[in-house]
């Protein structure tokens, strides 16, 4: 039995492992491996925590998206009806303005109208007047005919203006 090698080597591990636990190399390994296990612990508390606040932030985002949407086709419904507002006050102005164009078109034609009635009726008035002075004059001389002449031509002038 103390020839095998076997015997040897397990004598060998013995007192191997009664110097370790001498030197206390157990509880130095026992002390590095809990200090791993305590920072591997630690890395995966703070991956679970930045996951949530990435979670956080993600909902944040699509919150703020949809929030943003929202406000865009807000902006979009109001710029359309507001656009169509402008469109009628302007058709409505438009109308205005073409309606009063109109009336003072038609105002100014009327009274150009009036104008050359009156003036028609003065050149008529004239050329009466001027008619009958010139064939009273013709015909009736002397006194009676300057004022028979003068009378008519103020009558003339009376009711023909």
């Amino acid at each position: 039995m103390f020839f095998d090698p076997e015997t040897w080597v397990a004598v060998a591990f013995v007192v191997l492992m009664v110097v370790f636990g001498y030197l206390g190399v157990f509880k130095s390994a026992m002390t590095a491996l809990d200090h791993r296990a305590a920072r591997i612990k630690a890395e995966l508390d703070d991956a679970t925590r930045l996951k949530q606040e990435a979670a956080k932030v993600l909902a944040d985002y699509k919150a703020r998206s949809a929030t943003a949407e929202r406000e865009a086709a807000d902006i979009i419904a109001n710029a359309k009806s507001e656009a169509e507002r402008i469109a009628t006050e302007a058709k409505a102005k438009m109308e205005d303005f073409v309606a009063r164009r109109t009336k003072t078109a038609e105002s100014k034609i009327a009274l150009a109208e009036a104008q050359a009635v009156a003036d028609v009726r003065a050149a008529a008035a004239e050329a009466a007047v001027q008619a009958a002075s010139t064939i009273l004059s013709q015909s009736v001389k002397g006194q009676v005919a300057d004022d028979l002449l003068a009378k008519g031509i103020t009558e003339v002038r009376q009711k023909l203006n």
